[in-house]
C-alpha cells in the first residue's frame, strides 16, 4: 500500500483525484462536508451537466481559460478532453456533442456523471467520510494531516484541496479551501465572482425580462479607452436586473474591476446582416405594410417583446405610418438593431457566478504536480486555484485534469 492521502471536498476534482491516487496504490479517504458528494455537478448545465468541451488542440484549451491558462498546460497535456470523454465512457455513461463542442450525457442528467464519478472513486478504493475540514496539522513545517470540525485528528502526511470555490455556497462551496491554504502560508488572490451575469443601467431590460435572444454578437467595450476586450456569437437572456445567459457569463470573465459604466455591451441583434442588407430587409418589409403604424411593422423583424422597446428607442413616434418613416429615421432604427447598448453596472453576487475567479496563487504551486511550493504533501485541485475559464465545459476540464494529477501526484 502506498502513502496514505486524504482529499477535502468530493466534487468533480476531489473524486477525479481519489480515484487515480487509489489506482496508484495510494489509502485515500475523502472529506466531504455534505451528505452527498458532487452537489455542484448536479446544478452545471442547468442539470443536464456540461462535463468537458471537445476541443481538441491543448492551444485551444489553454486560450479558454483567461485566468492563468498556461499554468494548466502540464494538467491538460496529460489529461485532455479525449481522455475525460474515454473515462466517462469506459464508466457507462454515453455522451454526445452539442453546438460549440459542448459534451453532454446523452440522459441529459448531471447525476450519471455524479454517480460515475462516485463509483469511479470509491471502486478505485478510496473511502469517502462525512466531514468537514477545520484547520490543517502542521508541526515544523511539516503536514501531518487534518482537524476535522468534530476536533477528531486525521494523520496522514499527504493532504489534496479541492473543496471548490465560492460560488453556490449551497453546495458546500463556501471558501473554506482558501482558509486551509493560508494556513499553509498561501496567498490567496481575492475570490470574485466570474461567469455572472450583470446588473445593467437600461431599465428597458426589467421590461423585457425573460426574454432570449438566440444568434446576437456581443461586443463588450471599455469605455474608459473605448477599446473592445471581448466578443461573442450566441445566446443572451433579459432579467429584471440586466442581462445574463452564455456569452454574458462568459464576456463577465474579461470584465476585471468593474465599476458602473466602465463596461459597455454592444448588442448586434442581425448579426448575419451588414447594414446594408439589413436596410434593405426593413425596406422590403416596410413596403408589404406601408399603411400601418409604425409600431405595427417590426413583427417580421423582431421578437414582439422586444418590439415596443426598439420603438421608444429609435424615437419614431409609434403611431407614424411606415410610409412617412423617413430615410434617415430608416438608418437610425438599422443603426440601433446593429447597435443596441446596455451599460453594466456591476455584476450579481458571488453567490450567483457559476465558478469564482481568484484562490490559491498559481505561482505558490508546481504546475507539473499540483504540490505546495510552500508545504511538502500538500496538494491543490479545481477551482480552489486562481484558475477559471469560459462556459462550454471548460472549468469541469480543469478540475479532471487537475484532479488526476494532483491525485498520482499525492500517491507517489
Amino acid at each position: 500500500m502506498g502513502e496514505s492521502v486524504l482529499i477535502i471536498g468530493a466534487g468533480a476534482a476531489g473524486l477525479t483525484a481519489a480515484a487515480f491516487a487509489a489506482q496508484a496504490g495510494a489509502k485515500v479517504t475523502v472529506a466531504e462536508r455534505n451528505e452527498r458528494p458532487a452537489r455542484k455537478v448536479m446544478i452545471t448545465g442547468k442539470g443536464r451537466c456540461n462535463v468537458t468541451n471537445s476541443c481538441a488542440m491543448l492551444n485551444d484549451l489553454v486560450a479558454s481559460v483567461p485566468t492563468n491558462g498556461r499554468f494548466l498546460n502540464g494538467a491538460f497535456s496529460r489529461f485532455m478532453p479525449s481522455d475525460t470523454i474515454e473515462l466517462f465512457e469506459s464508466l457507462g455513461v454515453e455522451l454526445k456533442v452539442e453546438r460549440g463542442n459542448r459534451v453532454f450525457p446523452v440522459s441529459d442528467k448531471a447525476v450519471d456523471i455524479v454517480d460515475a464519478l462516485v463509483k469511479n472513486a470509491v471502486q478505485s478504493g478510496a473511502e469517502i467520510i462525512h466531514e468537514r475540514v477545520s484547520s490543517l496539522v502542521i508541526n515544523d513545517g511539516k503536514l501531518e494531516g487534518a482537524v476535522f470540525e468534530s476536533g477528531e485528528k486525521f494523520f496522514c502526511p499527504r493532504v489534496i484541496v479541492a473543496t471548490g470555490g465560492l460560488s453556490y455556497p449551497q453546495t458546500g462551496s463556501t471558501g473554506d479551501g482558501y482558509e486551509l491554504a493560508r494556513q499553509a502560508g498561501h496567498s490567496i488572490v481575492e475570490p470574485r465572482p466570474s461567469l455572472v451575469p450583470l446588473v445593467c443601467h437600461e431599465g428597458f431590460c426589467s421590461d423585457i425580462q425573460g426574454l432570449s435572444l438566440r444568434n446576437i454578437e456581443i461586443t463588450v467595450i471599455n469605455s474608459e479607452n473605448y477599446r473592445e476586450i471581448y466578443r461573442d456569437f450566441g445566446e443572451m437572456l433579459f432579467t429584471h436586473y440586466g442581462v445574463s445567459g452564455p456569452v454574458v457569463l462568459s464576456a463577465s470573465a474579461h470584465m476585471k474591476d468593474i465599476t458602473p459604466g466602465k463596461y459597455e455591451i454592444h448588442i448586434d441583434l442581425k448579426p448575419a446582416l451588414t447594414h446594408e442588407q439589413l436596410d434593405a430587409r426593413v425596406q422590403r418589409d416596410f413596403l408589404e405594410c406601408a399603411n400601418k403604424n409604425f409600431i405595427n411593422a417590426l413583427d417580421r423583424l423582431l421578437p414582439k417583446k422586444l418590439v415596443p422597446v426598439i420603438v421608444r428607442l429609435s424615437r419614431i413616434k409609434p403611431s407614424t405610418k411606415v410610409n412617412q418613416v423617413t430615410k434617415q429615421q430608416r438608418a437610425q432604427l438599422v443603426a440601433l438593431l446593429k447597435d443596441l447598448k446596455v451599460t453594466v453596472l456591476r455584476t450579481r453576487p458571488v453567490e450567483e457566478a457559476i465558478i469564482t475567479c481568484g484562490g490559491v496563487d498559481t505561482k505558490e504551486i508546481d504546475p507539473r504536480t499540483m504540490q505546495s511550493k510552500l508545504l511538502p504533501g500538500l496538494f491543490f485541485a479545481g477551482e480552489v486555484i486562481d484558475v477559471d475559464a469560459y462556459t462550454g465545459g471548460f472549468n469541469l476540464q480543469i478540475a479532471f485534469s487537475t484532479g488526476r494529477l494532483a491525485g498520482l501526484s499525492a500517491a507517489e
